[in-house]
């Protein structure tokens, strides 16, 4: 998996383009225009704020646009050697299409087309858009029936002691091969110890300060601090937590590379083993066993 942390001013444009692999893309601050062209030749259209979400499935062309207040955001790749130099351009590939052939394919004079850009425009200034319902409207109604975009009013946080999860995920965002959890901890609340037996998980940490273990087989753990800002990896099955260590709330974005969010607990796993067996490995006495029940009874429940 890749990230990639972009800004884009007052109209500004993400140029349109596609891509090999999979985004996803998460706004940090602002609001944005996307819009997503795809392979059954509908079009989609939408206006996101921070806390809001797309997919764009490998190969669908997209665009971003900044609106009046610019915007920051997230992208996340579905392939860790992505490079933002594969990125496939309509302005470099108009470039390197000889004027005959493109002015032959869209059926007009080659002179039309001399004014096509030379090389690529990658991210360019614009005037900021008009609002989207005047933008739909000057559209061919050919409206795609499937949501690229997942809005943070429609998540529904899990609350806990200490804090809250929340889970997108092809449960409740179809569209996506890349499922999302964000964590919200308290000062001195832990993430349990689990993992994650199906993906990896890319963390960008956006708010707080936090710790995290990773464990793997033949005694190999590392401890890593963060803040703000900071991003983290965990392999696939290796066992980790995130503790926040500050004196204010955490809160941690995590991207899994598989459409469904999948973890295994440690507490749960050991709550619903015989107790004899979990008793022999461990040589604990009878207070974290009680513990160990009451662990046992919330599953059940």
């Amino acid at each position: 998996m890749a990230g990639v942390d972009m800004r884009l001013g007052p109209g500004v444009v993400r140029e349109l383009h596609w891509h090999k692999e999979a985004e996803w893309g998460y706004v940090l601050a602002g609001k944005c225009r996307i819009t997503v062209v795809d392979p059954n030749h509908t079009v989609f259209v939408d206006d996101l704020e921070a806390g809001d979400m797309w997919l764009f499935p490998s190969g669908s062309s997209h665009s971003i646009q900044g609106l009046a207040e610019g915007c920051e955001f997230l992208l996340v790749f579905d392939d860790g050697n992505f490079s933002e130099n594969e990125t496939l351009l309509l302005t470099e590939c108009m470039a390197h299409m000889p004027r005959e052939v493109v002015a032959k394919n869209f059926g007009i004079p080659v002179e039309h087309f001399a004014g096509l850009p030379q090389r690529e425009k990658y991210i360019f200034p614009l005037d900021v858009p008009p609002p989207l319902d005047q933008v739909l409207a000057e559209l061919p109604d050919r409206r795609s029936s499937t949501p690229y975009t997942f809005h943070r009013s429609q998540a529904n946080a899990t609350k806990w002691d200490g804090g809250a999860t929340t889970v997108i995920d092809a449960n409740n965002f179809p569209v996506t091969n890349m499922a999302a959890l964000i964590i919200d901890l308290e000062p001195g609340a832990m993430r349990e110890i689990h993992w994650h037996p199906t993906a990896d998980e890319w963390q960008y940490y956006l708010e707080g300060e936090a710790r995290m273990t990773v464990f793997d087989a033949t005694s190999r753990a590392r401890t890593f601090d963060y803040r703000a800002g900071d991003v983290g990896y965990v392999p696939r099955t290796l066992a980790h937590y995130i503790e926040n260590t500050g004196s204010t709330p955490v809160r941690v974005l995590n991207v899994f590379n598989a459409p469904h969010y999948k973890d295994i607990s440690l507490n749960q796993w050991l709550a619903l083993t015989p107790p004899a067996l979990v008793q022999g490995h461990l040589g604990l006495d009878e207070t974290f066993m009680k513990s160990l029940r009451a662990e046992r009874s919330a599953v059940v429940r």
